[in-house]
């Protein structure tokens, strides 16, 4: 029997954007499929004790730390998870955010999803985002097993950080249908006064590397007729310089920059939409791109990073550094029907491809690979 301990003192339930998203899905997954010769425990800190999710199903040591508070996070991954994972007895430990204890009595893995602060350096990189790529480097560096969650991010933990392949385990994420009923369109377009334009959605976080700059511009170079595009996402210190370009460009009034909002409204949107456009320069993966699929939603993306591998053959590619690019790809999308009906088809097709109990298959074979390893 191998008892895993998971560290999940990274989530900040409801603030922490895709990885919560994944593990949410993975660990309801990894419950439902566990095999017999394994047990699930779980390490979190007091948000996630305190929240509604699949980790409250199994037995959990909670890190006294304040997840707001970088080096208190760090100083748990540290010090904190492996005390934790010995009090649960676990045999291997395995991290499920990027950071993971640098040393540690048990064998330990760690799941990471990208490489952005080494692969996606704009100028002005707060210090605090150098800090983090120092630590998912040093992270990957000792851990016996490292899990990619695409080709892309393999290729980068080996060319940027030395990996070997071998000491690699590549699960791509899966993709969950709506588990909530969707907020109506008629309670969205009143609620976030989205009028009665066609809708273009791109839901990310503000971050430099996400390309909402260009897709901004982009925006501003469509037909006065324009539709309007909805930016939801948590919110950034880049906001208002976004809003201000915006203002700028004459297009303040075509664009609405919501903040976070919660999965109801995020499945309305989905549906709503004429089309998912995804400009980002760099992805580990790009969830967003795979689950608009899913709901039969045609999607234009960049194909940099991992969202060429991702969307295959099922989406609209286009050069992320060239706002006319972007712009013609949504016009497209928007007067082609032959075209949308291509990549609502191809799309549910790719989808299909990506399942959570894939997922936590191989998450499974990571598992025992490491308590192997502690055994030889």
């Amino acid at each position: 029997m191998t008892r895993v301990a998971l560290n999940l003192t990274f989530l900040d339930p409801g603030r922490t954007g895709g990885m919560e998203v994944v593990a949410r899905d993975l660990l309801r997954a990894m419950i439902d499929h566990l095999p017999a010769d394994m047990e699930l425990t779980a390490i979190v800190n007091h948000r996630g004790m305190e929240a509604a999710g699949p980790w409250q199903e199994l037995e959990m040591a909670v890190a006294d730390v304040d997840i707001k508070s970088r080096p208190a996070w760090v100083a748990a991954e540290a010090v904190a998870v492996p005390r934790l994972a010995k009090r649960l007895r676990a045999d291997v430990v395995h991290s499920l955010g990027n950071l993971s204890p640098v040393t540690s009595p048990m064998p330990r893995g760690v799941t990471v999803h990208d490489l952005i602060h080494h692969r996606a350096r704009p100028a002005g990189l707060a210090a605090h985002s150098r800090i983090t790529g120092t630590l998912v480097g040093l992270s990957a560096r000792r851990a016996d097993r490292v899990v990619a969650i695409s080709q892309q991010t393999s290729a980068d933990l080996q060319a940027v950080l030395g990996i070997s392949r071998d000491q690699i385990d590549v699960i791509p994420n899966g993709v969950a249908p709506p588990t909530v009923a969707p907020t109506t369109e008629s309670e969205l377009r009143s609620r976030l006064n989205l009028g009665d334009r066609p809708l273009i959605f791109s839901p990310s976080a503000r971050q430099p590397h996400k390309n909402i700059d260009r897709l901004i511009d982009a925006h501003a170079l469509l037909p006065a007729s324009r539709p309007l595009l909805v930016l939801p996402g948590y919110t950034t210190g880049r906001d208002d310089l976004l809003r201000k370009r915006a203002g700028a460009l004459g297009i303040g009034a075509d664009i609405r920059m919501l903040g976070w909002i919660d999965q109801a409204d995020l499945e309305g949107l989905y549906l709503a939409s004429r089309a998912l456009v995804f400009p980002s320069l760099y992805e580990g993966f790009g969830l967003p791109v795979i689950e608009a699929m899913l709901r039969g939603l045609p999607v234009a993306c960049s194909g940099r990073g991992a969202l060429a591998e991702v969307a295959g053959d099922a989406a609209l590619m286009f050069d992320p550094e060239n706002p006319a690019a972007i712009a013609a790809a949504i016009s497209r999308l928007l007067a082609d029907d032959q075209l949308r009906e291509h990549l609502i088809t191809a799309g549910r097709k790719r989808a299909e491809q990506f399942t959570w109990e894939r997922s936590a298959q191989g998450y499974f074979d990571t598992f025992r690979r490491l308590a192997a390893g502690a055994s030889a």
